[in-house]
């Protein structure tokens, strides 16, 4: 039942959610209003959502979007800081039913609508939810999606993947470009020491697992997302074909491909071209007639790529109609 006192009925902080397909962990920020749609992140694998939004929202030119926005950061199944492990032969959640968790914590918090932010898995996750909630999600920022399940020739790649590697090394190589992992970058060691030594490393293997495993999400530009989206891929990624072949499926006329430069700015005026943002909050733009950015995914302007949003502030432009997009011009 929703309450119409336009209050998040809950404190700010961490949640343990029940939901009809078992316990999900749920962090609570920002503003305490549901006069608007929250803002419903959820990480990629190898990741929580500690690690993979903290830094982006804790930059300064996203206080105007945590000063006028809850935030809902959802945790998949175990995957959160410290979770306990699964015991031996625990049936993980196929993501089909995770993505069925959702709906519970909308409820929870007293949100009718949210704005979705997925990475990876995540994305994946709330391209699920959307398409079977249509009416709940108002606009779906989708950083590197992959769409497609696995073929056999990924499903060989996997196994062969699964001798030669460890478990650590499989998904740090989801997570980072090839030319990340080769210059061996103070951010790939980090997220490489921090899985190899994470107490819940049972629950990481399940859900790597059970994101392997995900199923064709058969989209097609008729019938699928009915809200605006935002596909985001960084140069060289690793998913950078299948986020394209994405695109060619889409809604050209609610759908941008960004490559982009500063995720902040990108994201500012995603939200903005919904009419929550106003003009005076963004910087100026100049716009081109191009289809996609080819700038750099990286905050700092480097050539660095990083498939989790740790380097914080990745992003670039929103297009103002389907054959323009917006370069950001500080």
């Amino acid at each position: 039942m929703w309450v119409d006192s336009g209050e998040v009925p809950h404190a700010a902080g961490e949640h343990s959610i029940e939901t009809p397909h078992g316990v999900l962990h749920v962090t609570l920020h920002g503003t305490r209003t549901t006069r608007r749609p929250a803002i419903l992140t959820f990480h990629d694998v190898g990741l929580d959502s500690k690690s993979c939004f903290s830094p982006l929202f804790k930059f300064e030119e996203m206080q105007e979007i945590v000063k006028n926005f809850t935030l809902i950061h959802v945790d998949a199944p175990g995957q959160e800081e410290g979770a306990a492990a699964y015991p031996a032969g625990y049936q993980y959640p196929s993501m089909d039913t995770v993505a069925e968790m959702i709906p519970a914590v909308l409820q929870f918090f007293n949100f009718r609508t949210v704005i979705g932010v997925g990475v990876g898995a995540g994305a994946y996750v709330l391209s699920k939810f959307s398409i079977a909630n249509p009416d709940s999600v108002e606009g779906l920022v989708l950083i590197n999606i992959d769409t497609n399940a696995r073929g056999w020739i990924d499903w060989a790649a996997q196994k062969l993947s699964s001798v030669t590697s460890s478990l650590t090394e499989q998904i740090v190589s989801h997570l980072f470009s090839q030319e990340e992992l080769s210059s061996n970058t103070d951010l790939v060691q980090s997220h490489r020491e921090r899985i190899s030594k994470a107490s819940n490393l049972v629950n990481i293997e399940l859900f790597w697992k059970t994101y392997n495993s995900r199923r064709d999400l058969n989209i097609d530009r008729n019938s699928s997302f009915k809200c605006p989206v935002m596909l985001v891929v960084g140069d060289q990624a690793p998913y950078e074909d299948a986020a394209v072949e994405c695109n060619s499926k889409m809604d050209p006329t609610t759908t941008s491909f960004l490559k982009p430069a500063k995720l902040t700015e990108a994201f500012k005026y995603f939200i903005q071209g919904m009419g929550y943002m106003a003009s005076s909050c963004m910087t100026r733009l100049s716009r081109s007639r191009t289809t996609s950015l080819s700038s750099s995914y990286s905050m700092d302007g480097s050539r660095s790529r990083s498939r989790t949003l740790s380097q914080g502030s990745q992003g670039g432009q929103m297009p103002p109609s389907p054959s323009q997009t917006m370069e950001v011009s500080c």
